[in-house]
């Protein structure tokens, strides 16, 4: 079996891109809506953000997201320190999440593979690409963010192009070229690649 990253910048479409492929029967690790989940299930890792952060940061028991993302979105120190717990309890639960797979190939949606190192870990890794201001115009209106917000978020991640230079495949999401029939040649030219596996 495969393992196949997808990524791309803030706001390129990776859960479009994503769903597509569940919709033709890939089975798809949500990297980020995983993080969420052990930050408050997984004991061990619990208590290193409380370590890290202090009690506050689970009120009630219960990660209060917004209060932490005040802290590291504001102190690039300090969202390294959080990555650097929550990638690698990330990167462990997507290798068993993948391992219990039965399909030709899996795919892991995640924004940070190259940053986090979990490249190392895959076979391919496809890329979706979109213009930066129909990105930053997605989010705004997704988030609810000022552009200024935006910006700032995705300041913290890796520059689009070397991303894009990274990945094995490219997926282009502008609103232009048509979505589907590109991730359908992507699916078929992957089921081949697995195949000779």
């Amino acid at each position: 079996m495969l393992k196949i990253g997808l990524t791309g910048g803030i706001g390129s479409g990776k859960s479009t891109v994503a769903r597509i492929f569940e919709v033709l029967g890939v089975p798809v690790y949500y990297a980020d809506d995983a993080a969420k989940r052990l930050m408050n299930e997984n004991e061990t890792l619990k208590q290193q953000i409380i370590d890290l952060f202090g009690k506050e940061v689970y009120p009630e028991g219960v990660l209060d997201r917004k209060y932490l993302a005040e802290i590291v979105f504001h102190s690039s120190e300090k969202l390294t320190k959080l990555n650097a717990l929550v990638h690698p309890a990330t990167i462990n639960d997507a290798n068993e999440w993948m391992h219990q797979q039965t399909t030709p190939y899996t795919i892991k949606e995640a924004a940070l593979i190259f940053e986090s190192g979990a490249h190392e870990m895959l076979d391919f890794v496809i890329g979706v690409h979109a213009p930066a201001a129909l990105r930053i115009q997605r989010v705004m209106e997704r988030d609810k963010l000022t552009r200024e917000e935006v910006l700032n978020r995705s300041n913290k991640q890796m520059n689009e192009e070397d991303k894009m230079r990274l990945c094995n495949f490219v997926v282009t999401n502008d609103e232009q070229i048509l979505l589907i029939p590109q991730v359908l040649a992507l699916h078929e030219q992957l089921l081949q690649l697995a195949s000779e596996k």
